[in-house]
């Protein structure tokens, strides 16, 4: 029995039992992954997978706990790496921050640079995605941390925290009907095309469901999951903008005008992330702190030893 053909078989599973994809992610071949998982099953003397002729299915009944008994040797494998590395290079390594583009773009550059100026030995690798990619990232512990507004809460095995809040805004060119009405309504937004994120992005269920609420249906004409690209369409004057507030200034945007949408809407909670029972560099409370002074290093570890939840307020 050996960590290689645990990683093995928690690939296996990661690429939905498909072992081509499991050895292309793990560097190796096919056949050596089937092979190392066969000899498993040999010295464990149960069956982990259940196949049919020599493509596997699904896990079986034991491979089920073996494969929870795995997750947890490796996952200490890592924390023991990472306690070394806190301890023998407390200032150096890297820091790994999963998130979607629109906190990536606009939230994070100003985080990023101080926590660089702290710490210029540590690099810093982003990962964008959409919300569920970004809990996979943690889950599969490629990322320290994910950063999102949606789906952090749905994923076993991820502890998120408030961050911060956020509102929409609707953006519209300068010379627009509504660029002078002082407060916009739902009524006034439905009586034209619309661009905004896609299903999955900032705060966009909230958006369908204040208008479902009301019993009326926009014309959604343009879905994207980058606000710069949304604002462009608005400057050609394709629909109005329903963005992140985050991602407009007036010094930038200066051909679009900008009305609050928090009272259409409501507000957004953006989380941060962190995978259970997961030993976190010393760096990594510091980014934490810098995204909002409210994640102190003692609050989130007291949140990862389960001994307070992540439900305060912002």
């Amino acid at each position: 029995m050996n960590l290689h053909q645990f990683r093995f078989l928690q690939e296996a599973v990661r690429r939905n039992f498909n072992l081509t994809e499991a050895a292309r992610a793990l560097f190796t071949s096919q056949p050596g992954v089937s092979k190392a998982i066969i000899e498993l099953e040999d010295e464990l003397g149960v069956e982990i997978f259940s196949r049919h002729g020599k493509r596997i299915r699904k896990l079986t009944p034991p491979g089920e706990e073996v494969l929870r008994s795995v997750e947890v040797i490796l996952r200490e494998v890592g924390n023991l790496k990472r306690i070394g590395q806190n301890y023998a290079a407390q200032d150096s390594g890297q820091l790994t921050i999963a998130a979607t583009h629109t906190q990536a773009r606009y939230r994070l550059p100003h985080v990023v640079a101080e926590f660089r100026r702290r710490f210029p030995k540590v690099s810093v690798h982003l990962l964008q995605g959409n919300p569920d990619q970004v809990a996979a990232a943690v889950l599969e512990e490629r990322a320290d941390l994910g950063l999102a507004t949606e789906s952090l809460l749905d994923h076993p095995g991820l502890i998120s925290l408030p961050c911060y809040e956020w509102q929409h805004l609707a953006v519209m060119p300068a010379r627009h009907p509504l660029a002078e009405v002082e407060e916009l309504s739902l009524q006034d937004l439905a009586r034209y095309p619309i661009v905004t994120y896609g299903q999955a992005f900032s705060g966009r269920r909230r958006i369908d469901q204040a208008f479902a609420q009301h019993g009326l249906k926009p014309d959604i004409v343009l879905e994207a999951i980058d606000s710069d690209v949304l604002k462009t369409y608005v400057e050609l004057d394709l629909g109005i903008g329903l963005i992140a507030e985050m991602a407009f200034t007036a010094e930038r945007d200066t051909q679009l005008r900008a009305h609050a949408a928090g009272h259409l809407f409501g507000p957004n909670l953006t989380r941060v992330a962190f995978k259970q029972q997961v030993y976190q560099r010393g760096f990594v409370f510091v980014f934490a702190e810098l995204l909002s002074p409210r994640l102190s290093r003692k609050l989130v570890e007291q949140v990862l030893r389960g001994e307070a939840d992540g439900s305060f307020s912002i």
